[in-house]
This record gives C-alpha cells, structure tokens and sequence, in this order.
C-alpha cells in the first residue's frame, strides 16, 4: 500500500475533487491525506468524511496588501516547513495540488525530496498556484484544450475534475422528499458554491412571491455565514402551498440538483462538474469579480457545448425572464439534459487514478501514459 498526499483545501471547489480522489485511491488499496485549510468551509464538509485522514495546514491567500501580504509570507513559510516534515515523516508515493493557497508549499517540499508531484486545475483558466508550480510539476492535469506556458506538453493530461463517488442522478421525487419539497412541484435550486452568492440569494429573495405564485419551489444555498436556516410556506395563484427553503450549507448535493428542474448557479468548475454529473439543467451567472475572470471563460465553454445557459450578472433581469421561460419549457429542458449527458461520457477520476499510479510507480522507469481526452 502507497501513501498519497493531496493538497485540496481553501474552497469547496478544490476540496471535494480532493475527497473524491482520496476515496478513489483507498478503493484501489493506498493511503491518501488530505491537507486543507484552517477555514470553516472546511471544517463543515470534512465532517462528512470520518473515514478519510485530513490534517490542516498552515496557509493564507495572496494579497498586495501590507498586511495581508506579511501574513501571507508568514503563513506560507510556517507551512513550508509543516510540509517538510510531513513529507520525511510519511514518505509519499506521490502529491496532488488542486491549486489554491494550501498548494505551494506541499509542492516545493514534495518536489524537494524528491518525491513526483502533479498538479490539477480544473478552470478554464488556470490560477496563480497551478502557472507558478507547473514547472515542477512531473504531471499537469487540465481541461480540454487548456495549456499553460512554460509546462512542457508532455506533462499534460487533459482531463475534467473528479466528482465524488455520492454524487450522481438520483430519483427526482424520493430525492424532493428527502429534501422536505413537494414531489409534484417544479422546483428551482440556487448554487451558489461552497461560500453562497449573496447576489443570487437578494435575487431568489426577491423573485419568491411570483416563483410561489407559479407553484414553483424555491431551495436557496446561501453559504456560510448568510442567514440561519430558514423554511417558509407560500401560496400559488390556486392556493395550493408552496416551500422555499434557505439554507446556509447542503451536505446533499446529489438530491439537490436531483431534485431540482433548474439550477441557478455560479461557473465554478466544481459546480459545473457537478451539474454534469447530475444532468441537471442549469442558468450559470459567473462571479464577474473571480481571479482572472476564469468562472466566465468557465461559463462560455459550457454554454458553447449546450450544457446550460449564461447570464452576466449586471442583467439580473434576464436571469428572471431565463428561469421563468426555461423552467416550464420541458423539450429545452430535455435538450439541455441530452447534452450534459453527453458532456458526461469519460470519467476523469478513473482516468487520474490510472495515470498517477503510473506516474508514482517506484519499480524501474516512469512509464508515459498516452495522453487522454476526457
């Protein structure tokens, strides 16, 4: 049995690729521990996996600013040296890095001891961490026709992202039940990612009157730290009740998008894996504010492959009119299902797996894997 270390944390985006993959090495009969953040986005979704081995690593994101930037070395350097003596106490077979700031150092140190590291970037555009350690990186996995200067072509793979194993297609209406919705409503989720939207949430907030008033149920993720929990019950036009629901956390993904005819959601690659996998229709509205302006180039692929539709947000109005004419036009819906079902036709974790234990193997020569188009 290997030992693998996987650097996921920081948001939901990098962290539950890194769940997935660490479950899908135990599968195959190696180790994997999970180096996160000390924030609680963390902290809540770990909590679902008592089974799987996470350590915090000391960490803080990239600023400009005085203060931020010496708490960003500070930070950086004592996770440096956390990284150091992880790596001699443990011995890796190998390293994942899916970008953020619990990254660079894990990799520095791996790379150090000689121990083969990859890298996974899962946007349309690759962050900061995945550009600067992609020189020392033996693998670089990225998207479809992604490509970084300066990583050699023959480090690439070009795969999606791993989805954890739970998530998958559930029966509509025993998943609406296991959420507390109606099974016979149509039903519209707001996804706001692993910290909520509070554009999204002012949005649902103030479309409910007139969603209720269609028989339309609402089930608003809203994200840490946005509002407690909150159920109301609304009345359509024939009287009939209709819930919404305002959350600040989901730990049931799979019965959300399951559940629902249309998510409103943000263009992170994690949500949009999501959806795929899912095959749920979906209105995306990028973070106009994300670095690079990645969650757009992460919208306009998917829209260009008819896996859903894109609103900016400054036309919060077209978001309106998009849900209220797309939620009730079924064969749209069926078209957009069809799609993501095709979108959905390799599996990157099982192609990651294969790849990496290639990669990592410590009998004779690194074997190159053929590269592969997921």
């Amino acid at each position: 049995m290997s030992t693998y270390l996987i650097s996921c944390g920081g948001t939901g985006g990098h962290l539950s690729p890194g769940i997935a993959l660490a479950e899908g090495l135990a599968a195959r009969g190696h180790a994997a521990v999970l180096l996160i953040s000390h924030k609680r986005v963390d902290a809540r979704l770990v909590e679902k996996y008592p089974h799987l081995r996470f350590e915090r690593i000391p960490g803080s994101p990239f600023t400009l600013k005085p203060a931020g930037l010496f708490s960003f070395v500070v930070s950086q350097s004592r996770g440096f040296f956390f990284s150091m003596k992880l790596v001699r106490a443990l011995r890796p077979a190998g390293i994942v890095g899916f970008g953020g700031f619990t990254t660079a150092a894990i990799i520095v140190a791996g790379k150090l001891c000689g121990v083969p590291v990859a890298l996974h970037e899962a946007n349309r555009i690759p962050g900061r961490a995945i550009r600067l350690l992609g020189r020392l990186a033996r693998r670089v996995y990225l998207p479809p026709g992604v490509t970084i200067a300066g990583v050699r072509s023959s480090a690439v793979r070009h795969v999606g992202l791993p989805v954890r194993k739970e998530i998958s297609r559930q029966y509509q209406q025993e998943a609406r039940r296991r959420l507390g919705l109606e099974p016979n409503q149509k039903v519209l989720a707001i996804f706001g990612g692993s910290q909520g939207a509070t554009v999204l949430n002012d949005w649902a907030r103030r479309e409910l009157p007139l969603l209720a008033a269609g028989g339309i149920q609402l089930y608003c993720v809203t994200g840490m730290g946005k509002g407690a929990a909150e159920v109301m019950t609304l009345k359509s036009q024939g009287g009939v009740p209709v819930k919404a629901v305002f959350v600040p956390f989901c730990d049931q993904v799979a019965d959300l998008l399951s559940a629902s005819d249309l998510v409103v959601a943000r263009a992170g690659a994690g949500s949009i894996a999501e959806l795929i996998r899912c095959g749920t229709p979906s209105v995306v509205v990028p973070y106009p504010h994300a670095a690079d302006n990645h969650q757009q180039a992460n919208a306009d692929y998917f829209a260009q492959q008819g896996g859903g539709v894109v609103v900016e947000q400054s036309d919060l109005l077209a978001l309106s009119r998009e849900v209220r004419g797309l939620i009730f036009d079924e064969a749209r819906l069926q078209e957009l299902r069809k799609n993501l079902q095709a979108m959905d036709r390799a599996d990157p974790l099982d192609l990651i797996l294969a790849d990496f234990e290639i990669l990592t193997s410590r009998v004779g020569v690194v074997r190159e894997a053929e590269p592969t188009v997921a």
